[in-house]
């Protein structure tokens, strides 16, 4: 197990600044995601500290060691990605094996460990197995096995799911997160997938052209993001944003009128999370017509527009109304209301 740091770090390709100067401290045994749209520097940072890049300034500390000038070999570290890797001509158990083989381990030590291993990620049925007659789930273990078996200080992932449908998304989900609890190995794992940041992070670091703009627990940017982007991409649905002013002690907006305790000020957002609203029968913070109704299986989200104004709610699964009727929607008791200046998209409550 490691420490990595990464001190004012930066990456340039030419004139193009991907990743300004920032520092990261993944702390020992962490599992620590790195989240963002496409092009944010996610994959950049994580190829950096594996020395698949060169950094331009800064340096990077495993294990209390500068790093910079190390070849990916010799920084005691193990990559998954997302299109596996994996040798065709080679079974299962071969493909584990093989970075056991070229550290010169005794080839009846290699049997042994890729057998444990491959027990780890229920694969010891399959170890005569090749590839080509594996599921794309058993595939991503295959890949997953041959990163464990080296027993590494620190787990790399790139995208390690992204190749695989929803179902099986949520399975290996929950393998890797029972795989971290048991190996204990400091893991960065890079993602665009929010849910798959959210279940599998200790902690969370959202990035945006290149910087980290929020760094916490998955529940506390989830409860308490930083700033307007975190709340849009954050949670799904996403986190209601609608344009207003303050006046007087209310936030309004067409068809909103909410008690807010601030000053006046123009140019805001408000921020309410679908879960939080409910349906009301009149008179409520919300006001407008029934624009959608999309059954999701255990709720339905209820979706009100008040002309440029859209709130969705999460309602009950058994709630039914006619599409253009009026609808009303309420904070529940506790309901938590956020609050962001629109230029800087800064955190005002």
């Amino acid at each position: 197990m490691a420490e990595v740091r990464l001190v004012d770090i930066e990456k340039k390709y030419g004139n193009f600044l991907a990743v300004p100067q920032q520092s990261l401290t993944i702390e020992d045994g962490e599992f620590l995601v790195l989240l963002g749209p496409s092009g944010c520097g996610k994959t950049t940072t994580m190829r950096m500290i594996a020395g698949l890049e060169d950094i331009t300034a800064g340096d990077i500390m495993i294990k209390g060691e500068r790093v910079n000038d190390k070849p990916p070999k010799d920084r005691d570290i193990a990559m998954v990605f997302q299109n596996y890797g994996l040798y065709p001509h080679m079974t299962v158990r071969q493909n584990i094996e093989y970075p056991l083989k070229l550290r010169g381990v005794a080839k009846a030590d290699r049997r042994k460990r890729a057998e444990e291993t491959a027990a780890k990620v229920e694969l010891d049925a399959l170890l005569e197995r090749r590839p080509s007659e594996l599921s794309g789930g058993q595939r991503q273990r295959v890949a997953l096995a041959r990163a464990i078996v080296r027993t590494p200080s620190i787990f790399l992932m790139d995208e390690p799911l992204s190749n695989l449908d929803a179902k099986l998304r949520v399975t290996m989900r929950a393998e890797l997160k029972h795989l971290h609890h048991e190996l204990g190995v400091t893991t960065v794992y890079v993602t665009h997938d929010q849910m798959e940041a959210m279940t599998l992070a200790n902690r969370v670091a959202v990035m945006r052209e290149g910087r980290i703009v929020q760094l916490d627990t998955p529940k506390k940017i989830y409860a308490e993001p930083a700033d307007l982007f975190v709340a849009g991409f954050i949670g799904s649905p996403s986190m209601n944003l609608i344009d207003g002013t303050v006046s007087g002690g209310v936030f309004r907006a067409e068809g909103v009128d909410v008690p807010i305790d601030m000053p006046d000020r123009e140019g805001v957002v408000l921020g309410i999370r679908p879960e939080e609203l409910e349906i009301a029968p009149g008179g409520a913070a919300f006001t407008g017509k029934l624009y959608a109704l999309e059954l999701t299986g255990d709720s339905t989200l209820v979706t009100l527009r008040a002309g440029k104004t859209s709130v969705c709610a999460r309602g009950h699964a058994d709630f039914e109304a006619d599409i253009n009727t009026d609808c009303h929607l309420a904070p529940k008791d506790g309901a938590r209301f956020h609050l962001f200046d629109r230029a800087s998209g800064e955190r005002l409550i």
